[in-house]
């Protein structure tokens, strides 16, 4: 007959006092470190509403008074005369410009910034890609002064041919027809600030990139995904959020660009059909170019001008949001 034989168990034990590494862990929630950097970032954070709000108020503040004066339409009117009497000034050749000129920006830089930065990460030799990657900061270093310099000198000189060939296929549309008159366009204009954004979205799609889980891209090959459909299938929506926040980031620059814009730009208060034919005005560029010799009334019409680049950005960024955070679990945000 097998007897089994059990151990007896042993008793439970009360809760003992609590180890030297919590009774420190406790004590170092509430150190005077811990506290001054709780307030230091959460007086960073108040600060930054405190100034968007200051910087709103004055705003509004001088742009009442000049909408006020104002005679005409502010937001459909082609005149720009706020020294006049009555004083008449509208905007809607400058958000015409702003918009065209940084929507041709876009459409240029993003597909080549994000292209250049999957070769940097997925293509390039390690040796190759360092160097591509350290020329393209370079670019992001150069001076506005000097893109505009570049722009009247080299750039709109050279842009002839390419005008043609849009005349001669594309003039029908009524879009690309050229008169043969200097290229100081809104198109030439756009150009340019491609050129300026495209390192600014290319270095920060290349680090969203490079972020992207090793083992993601191994799976794919794994089950026999090609190169293109690793970076279809794993890259490209691991990194769909990174690309959007880089964009913004280079269309808050196309937006605010000023000192390029002035030199490239032939400015009239006229909106013209054809992208080819010179004229046109941006906010910024306005801003610039008038701001030393206008009048009280014109500075308050000025800065009426400026809220409203000030609200467009700030469309534009809430509109980027919305857009990452609708797509957040496709991203890598919760990777």
């Amino acid at each position: 007959m097998d007897i089994t034989t059990q151990q007896p168990t042993a008793p439970p034990t009360a809760p003992g006092p609590a180890a030297p590494a919590d009774k420190r862990a406790a004590r170092g929630a509430t150190r005077p470190g811990d506290r001054i950097f709780l307030g230091l970032s959460r007086g960073s954070g108040i600060f930054v509403l405190v100034l968007m709000a200051a910087i709103a108020a004055f705003l509004t503040y001088r742009a009442s008074i000049a909408i006020g004066k104002n005679e005409a339409n502010f937001f459909t009117s082609f005149e720009w005369n706020p020294a006049g009497v009555p004083p008449e000034f509208g905007i809607a050749v400058l958000v015409f410009g702003t918009v065209v000129s940084s929507v041709i920006a876009m459409v240029i830089a993003v597909p080549v910034s994000v292209g250049i930065a999957l070769f940097i990460t997925h293509y390039a030799p390690r040796r190759l890609g360092g160097l591509i990657g350290y020329v393209v900061d370079l670019l992001a270093a150069v001076p506005s002064i000097v893109y505009g310099l570049w722009g009247v000198l080299v750039l709109v000189p050279h842009m002839g041919g390419l005008y043609s060939w849009l005349d001669e296929y594309l003039g029908w549309t009524g879009v690309f027809a050229w008169d043969g008159g200097p290229a100081r366009s809104l198109l030439t204009v756009g150009i340019l600030l491609a050129l300026m954004i495209l390192p600014i979205i290319t270095n920060v799609s290349r680090e969203v990139f490079r972020q992207v889980p090793r083992m993601h891209e191994e799976a794919a090959l794994a089950l026999g995904a090609t190169r293109w459909e690793v970076i279809r299938m794993s890259v490209l929506p691991f990194g769909r959020s990174g690309v959007i926040s880089a964009s913004m980031l280079g269309l808050g620059r196309a937006l605010g660009e000023t000192m390029a814009v002035a030199m490239v730009l032939s400015p009239s208060f006229d909106i013209s059909a054809s992208l080819l034919d010179p004229g046109g005005g941006t906010f910024a560029q306005n801003i610039a170019s008038k701001f030393n010799e206008a009048t009280v009334m014109g500075q308050d019409a000025l800065i009426a001008s400026g809220m409203v680049l000030f609200v467009i950005t700030l469309l534009v960024n809430g509109a980027a949001r919305l857009i990452i955070a609708r797509r957040k679990e496709y991203s890598g945000a919760n990777a």
